[in-house]
């Protein structure tokens, strides 16, 4: 039963004057009742081509490719001759992100995804490299003591980040960041600098204050920064004669005051995202002269905050990229608006991304096509010819026809607040009331999901069950109200509405109420843990992984990566503070409350996360083994906050089948 059809993001943009929609969405592929189950290793393997990016003159294309031996390696295709070249290639490191300077130059880091968090060494480094190959450069040091001598020079310290290419099509340098922390090993600043990629010279610039974010001009330069100092944040502009001064003050928490400095356009135009009248954030022009933001949005995404980003060249901007509940591009310029309407016409069944060139001059555009049920596809097309060239699949292993559409459900929690969910149902349910996953995703102050193709719910459709996945109140990108409504509510609000959201799937008719199992990691641990609490009627199962087991530990655990800063001004607010909110905070614990779970449940912690600390997991293991028998513990020794392997993934995955088969599965 299709409860709900993706629909079209309405868009309003105050520089087209119009309203656009997003791009077409997947039909269903037809049913193949016949074909047997899609092996679980082909659902969690790493992508094998990603992260296509044109050259600013679009000559070529820079993609990140598993090569044979496994490891992913830096590929630039010629887009003309269609031939493509390896130009970094390692035994034991894998290339990760990286950018162009110019036409000519690249800068890359490097990353391990054989090795799990807790036995990685070295961190990414950053490095720069001609576009045939040459001229490769170690720009940071890999290693985490701070400084090491090169032939002669010294690199940036272990920490350094890439942030920006300069605008000038003709410089070898780059914007990196370094975040600074004291003697405690607490944050404290985020420093910019100004590398050449050829000689590694770098200048500092003189930030105003406890700096964390920056903003860079189409002349590059640095021209805003934002501080903060405890809760109160400060965004301050540089002016022509180089002094900053503080646009303005507000409180981090205080949605109504504070805006998020977004962007610099190409004619100096200050663009910020901003929630006017407490409803969901746009983006909107800031008048610097006033220092006030202009009353009407340059562009809002109905139902969504903003997410996005401005697409410039040197002189214009030329379009808009947003997410509402699918991705998509406003054009601006109507040669590329056409562009995109031929290529959606000729993929009408894919949602269709497209990149141009930041020059004029090439015919060449790049596109990555991909749905609910297909992964994505990467491939160049010659508006000339109207020819794509495919350069590569996400991932090969995955065939659409077997896959479940996903789509935007919306129900009512108890008290009328609307809470939007994704539900995927399996291939099959017509006609059935099948089992159900309530699965809560983590943050859980994020947003929880958006169309497309995503792994834990393929799987867990291609095993017969519906997945229903609530953005309860918590959840960001609805609206500050919308995330407002969670603070303070863990355990309470937050975790009725995912209740509800499965007592609404039951009387829609779509899912057995007697076969119901929520399953979540990070936050979402912690709300199967409190589901299986609070509503033992209503679950007859629990999955949790990596899962926060109780909101002390969180305060008093002093190896986990929880900064101070967020312990102190962060979670009081958002949480509860640990002494005026302690008989709350005891009645919404899972370890504290771990008597009442009666219910099978199956546990799963990374022996090394410092975001949620293994002790979280221990401690309600045996917590609730003294009065149920019926707990399987699995630990990754060497994994983190999540599982980076894919033996780690396929093993977690593979006993998540057998846990649910033999608790909600068919008899």
């Amino acid at each position: 039963m299709l409860i709900h059809s993706i629909r079209n993001s309405f868009v309003v943009v105050a520089l087209a004057a119009s309203a656009l929609a997003s791009h077409p969405v997947a039909a269903q592929p037809a049913a193949q009742p016949t074909a047997p189950r899609p092996p679980v290793e082909s659902f969690f393997q790493n992508f094998s081509t990603s992260g296509g990016v044109l050259s600013p003159n679009g000559k070529r294309v820079a993609l990140r490719v598993t090569g044979k031996s496994g490891r992913v390696q830096l590929v630039i295709v010629d887009a003309e001759k269609r031939t493509a070249k390896p130009i970094v290639s390692y035994d034991t490191v894998d290339v990760a992100a990286f950018s162009w300077v110019n036409d000519k130059r690249l800068v890359f880091s490097v990353g391990d995804r054989e090795t799990a968090s807790g036995d990685r060494l070295t961190g990414p480094g950053l490095f720069a490299v001609d576009a045939d190959g040459g001229e490769i450069r170690q720009l940071a040091d890999v290693d985490r003591y701070p400084e090491r001598g090169v032939g002669g020079r010294t690199l940036l310290d272990f920490n350094t980040r890439f942030e920006a290419a300069t605008r000038d099509r003709n410089s070898d340098d780059i914007f990196v960041t370094q975040p600074k922390f004291d003697n405690k090993r607490e944050f404290e600043a985020v420093n910019l600098l100004r590398v050449n990629t050829r000689t590694g010279a770098a200048q500092t610039v003189t930030r105003p204050g406890r700096t964390y974010k920056w903003l860079i001009d189409a002349n590059d330069v640095p021209r805003v920064a934002v501080t903060r100092e405890g809760a109160k944040v400060t965004v301050h502009y540089l002016e022509a004669e180089g002094k900053w001064t503080a646009l303005t003050t507000f409180d981090m928490f205080d949605g109504a005051q504070g805006f998020d400095p977004f962007e610099i356009g190409p004619d100096g135009t200050l663009y910020v995202r901003a929630q006017q009248g407490g409803g969901t954030s746009a983006i909107y022009r800031f008048d610097i002269a006033k220092k006030a933001i202009d009353p009407e949005p340059v562009i809002s995404v109905k139902g969504y905050d903003f997410s996005g980003r401005l697409i410039m060249d040197k002189t214009r901007l030329l379009g808009i990229y947003h997410v509402g509940d699918a991705a998509g591009t406003v054009w601006l310029d109507p040669a590329i608006k056409k562009l995109q309407a031929s290529i959606d016409t000729l993929l009408p069944a894919t949602n269709n991304i497209l990149s141009v060139p930041l020059h004029a001059g090439s015919p060449y555009a790049l596109v990555y096509a991909f749905s609910d049920v297909d992964p994505g596809t990467s491939l160049l097309f010659n508006q000339q010819t109207s020819q794509f060239t495919v350069l590569g699949k996400s991932q090969p292993g995955i065939d659409p026809k077997q896959m479940a559409q996903r789509d935007l459900v919306r129900y009512k929690a108890r008290d009328g607040l609307e809470i939007p969910a994704w539900l995927t149902l399996p291939r099959d349910a017509k006609g059935r009331k099948v089992p159900l996953v309530v699965l809560v995703h983590g943050g859980p102050w994020v947003r929880g999901g958006v169309w497309n193709w995503n792994a834990e719910s393929e799987f867990l459709a291609s095993r017969g069950y519906a997945v229903l996945e609530p953005e309860f109140r918590g959840s960001a990108g609805y609206g500050f109200a919308h995330f407002a409504a969670g603070w303070k509510q863990w355990g309470l609000a937050m975790q009725n509405d995912i209740a509800d959201g499965a007592r609404w799937a039951v009387d829609k008719g779509l899912v057995d109420g007697g076969r119901i199992c929520i399953a979540g990691a990070s936050y979402g641990g912690y709300s199967a843990l409190m589901g299986l609490v609070n509503d033992p009627s209503l679950y007859r199962c629990g999955i949790a992984w990596a899962g926060v087991s109780d909101i002390d530990l969180m305060y008093t655990i002093s190896w986990s990566a929880m900064s101070a800063d967020y312990k102190q001004f962060g979670m009081p607010v958002l949480i509860g503070d640990q002494q005026k909110d302690a008989e709350q905070l005891k009645a919404t614990s899972p370890l504290q409350q771990a008597a009442r779970i009666k219910q099978p449940l199956l546990l799963a912690h990374g022996g090394a996360d410092r975001v949620v600390p293994i002790d979280h997991g221990v401690k309600m293991r045996d917590a609730v083994r003294k009065t149920n028998p019926n707990v399987e513990w699995v630990e990754y020794t060497e994994e983190g906050h999540g599982w980076s392997l894919v033996k780690n993934r396929v093993d977690f995955w593979t006993r998540v089948e057998k846990f649910l088969d033999r608790n909600i599965g068919e008899k």
